[in-house]
């Protein structure tokens, strides 16, 4: 499988793959690359027969996106993936990641569904160094949506998004690019829409999430993801929520795969010739890809995040200084190495030394 080098495509390295059919001898490095574009040509399926849940979509140029809409914990939307690579021997394989859990892609399913369930000190740390203060938190409390799922299943999150790296490197020549926009301006965009009542209403409601789910749940949701399902009872009352965390999402990930769609270079002349990408992606997603497909896209509006006023500034600080003060002391008392690892946050310090700083 190619790999692509081009950052803006978010592309990341092949998979390992020992099934490339063998080589005659004595063939130049031009030869070998005729040759196997036309045994993809060759394997790739015109009409094919595909899972209910594929969507096609096509370009002016004429280019075929098949988009498989996924529930993130099915085994069932692991094999529609499978499927759909073998079938059409894709270009490109564009998955709803981002470079910030591209990491999934290569752990063991043993690994992950200890690392989904186990929401520690390391990984608040991690969440506020690189979101700030109030998206960090956001992101732990979202990932403990995702963890109660994960221990309620006994199942980790991504098996889709594994399973189509693991296929798409079994196509020659085909790219594998991440089409989900930065968690980070995701987290800051939903965080900046909301009031101070909406966040703190938000945070309780994902604290005491305790419903129970069956692995039947998650396969009837085949029509609507469980984790998004979850997520959209719990900010259906939050439209800017909403809007931040799915529908600007539905654009960004429409924009990378009408760029992945773009016309590749045919051997042996490099001619250009209409490009065939699959895209996996939650099934909640499909709908908005649908209706932006033919849309003027305004990407850079939806990447911006704005600086916050003054007065909210002062109000957030004085804010956080007053709970992570209070949190910290409590974890002091109760466990003093831990009280201590959270108050050695630079975050936290910075946040103190600025209480203690006199007025001007």
């Amino acid at each position: 499988m190619e790999q692509d080098n081009n950052s803006e495509d978010d592309s990341v390295g092949q998979a390992e793959d020992d099934t490339q059919p063998p080589f005659p001898l004595g063939l130049s490095d031009s030869e070998a690359v005729e040759v196997l574009w036309q045994v993809r040509t060759q394997r790739r399926q015109t009409e094919p027969d595909l899972p209910d849940t594929v969507t096609r979509l096509t370009t002016p140029e004429g280019s075929i996106v098949y988009l498989v809409g996924t529930a993130h914990f099915s085994d069932s939307s692991k094999k529609d993936v499978a499927t759909t690579i073998r079938a059409v021997q894709p270009d490109v394989v564009v998955v709803e990641l981002c470079q910030y859990r591209v990491s999934m892609l290569k752990m063991d399913e043993k690994t992950l569904l200890k690392e989904a369930k186990d929401i520690n000190l390391e990984k608040v740390q991690q969440a506020i160094k690189q979101n700030g203060v109030m998206s960090g938190l956001m992101q732990i409390l979202l990932l403990k949506v995702s963890a109660h799922i994960t221990e309620q299943l006994g199942m980790a999150p991504g098996g889709e998004f594994r399973e189509a790296f693991k296929e798409a490197g079994k196509v020659p020549f085909c790219k594998f690019h991440l089409g989900d926009r930065p968690i980070p301006v995701t987290f800051k965009r939903a965080i900046a829409a909301l009031s101070l009542w909406q966040k703190a209403r938000l945070a309780w409601g994902l604290c005491f999430l305790s419903d129970p789910i069956s692995k039947e749940d998650v396969e009837k949701c085949k029509q609507k993801d469980l984790l998004e399902q979850t997520m959209s009872e719990m900010i259906g009352e939050f439209p800017a929520l909403h809007r931040t965390i799915v529908a600007e999402r539905d654009i960004y990930l429409t924009h990378t795969l009408r760029q992945a769609a773009r016309c590749v270079e045919a051997p042996p002349n490099a001619e250009k010739v209409p490009a065939v990408v699959v895209g996996v992606v939650g099934m909640g997603h499909v709908p908005g890809i649908e209706r932006n497909w033919d849309k003027e896209l305004n990407i850079h509006e939806i990447m911006s995040v704005a600086p916050p006023s003054r007065i909210g500034w002062v109000v957030r600080n004085v804010l956080k200084g007053a709970m992570w003060g209070l949190l910290g002391y409590t974890c002091f008392r109760a466990s003093k190495g831990v009280g201590r690892a959270l108050l050695s946050l630079p975050t936290v310090q910075s946040l103190l030394e600025n209480i203690r700083m006199p007025s001007v």
